[in-house]
């Protein structure tokens, strides 16, 4: 069985005190990185080994907490440097199987462009919204040319974070054709809860209302946090999204936006999802290629 080695430099091991170790794969983030700490810790979960606790795979990097009564610290980071040359080496033949899922967003809605004009004092470009100062620094002709790329190809989510069943989602698409933006220069202290935000190279549905910094692209009509479990989807979690989710942002109308609303509200509401499974060599090797396989079943 051939491998398909992901290149990355040797991964840095910490200790956090007793209880934690903390793994860094990579200090750039990139699809290479994520798939490498999934595989690892997808590896990690399966052996069930005595004395782990927590397993919280992150974007480039991935945090172990232990019982150091049931498992020596220098004992774990020893296992984990096998696994980073052995589950980390990605085999030509390794899926993963996950969820692919249909997100709709209305973009340049009314109520995040009301609170994106209160900020303005804080932005790069005070004279331009967040989608026309984005679509000009990543060299787009207009703003429907940046909607068009965002919603062209599906995003992996790398991890939960920040708040409660925030998803951290990088494009799958090659490292030149990732969208990149700042954050804000000073965060707001407000944001819509369900803004589809972005920052860096991710995407991201805020669950809640609060403070951000990610630049206000749209929102979505369906939460992605689900408190008290009214939904359906979130009948085994108050969040929706898992790591290893690829997720389509799916542009919506105003009346598509109003329907979906009136769905959640009476609870009726459910995500298009399906069960899917893709191998990471072939991701690497030709993206796009894997995403319209992945697309043609979510929407077939």
């Amino acid at each position: 069985m051939s491998a398909s080695e992901v290149r990355l430099p040797p991964a840095r091991y910490e200790h956090g005190g007793d209880e934690f170790v903390f793994v860094e794969l990579d200090q750039e983030m990139s699809l290479e990185a994520n798939l490498k700490a999934m595989a690892i810790t997808g590896a990690l979960r399966r052996e069930d080994i005595d004395g782990i606790i927590d397993i919280c795979p992150s974007n480039a990097s991935y945090l172990i907490r232990l019982d150091p009564d049931r498992l020596h610290p220098a004992d774990l980071v020893d296992h984990l440097r096998a696994l980073e040359h052995s589950a980390g080496q990605l085999p030509d033949d390794h899926a993963v199987r996950t969820r692919i899922v249909d997100v709709p967003v209305l973009f340049d809605d009314p109520w995040t462009r009301e609170t994106l004009l209160k900020f303005r004092d804080r932005h790069q470009d005070p004279s331009a919204t967040d989608l026309e100062y984005a679509a000009r620094i990543n060299g787009f002709t207009d703003v429907r040319a940046l909607i068009d790329a965002i919603t062209s190809a599906p995003f992996l989510v790398t991890m939960l974070g920040f708040v409660p069943g925030l998803p951290f989602c990088y494009q799958m698409v090659p490292r030149e054709r990732q969208i990149e933006v700042p954050k804000y220069v000073r965060p707001r202290t407000d944001t819509p809860e369900r803004a589809f935000g972005y920052g860096g190279a991710f995407a991201v549905v805020y669950p809640v209302r609060g403070a951000g910094g990610y630049q206000l692209f749209g929102i979505a009509p369906a939460p992605v946090f689900d408190l008290a479990q009214r939904l359906p989807d979130f009948a085994d979690d108050i969040a929706f999204p898992r790591p290893s989710d690829v997720l389509r942002y799916r542009a919506v109308d105003r009346d598509e936006y109003d329907r979906t609303r009136t769905e959640v509200e009476s609870g009726q509401f459910r995500y298009r999802t399906r069960e899917v499974e893709f191998l990471p060599a072939e991701l690497l090797a030709d993206p796009d290629a894997v995403n319209t396989r992945l697309l043609e079943v979510l929407y077939r």
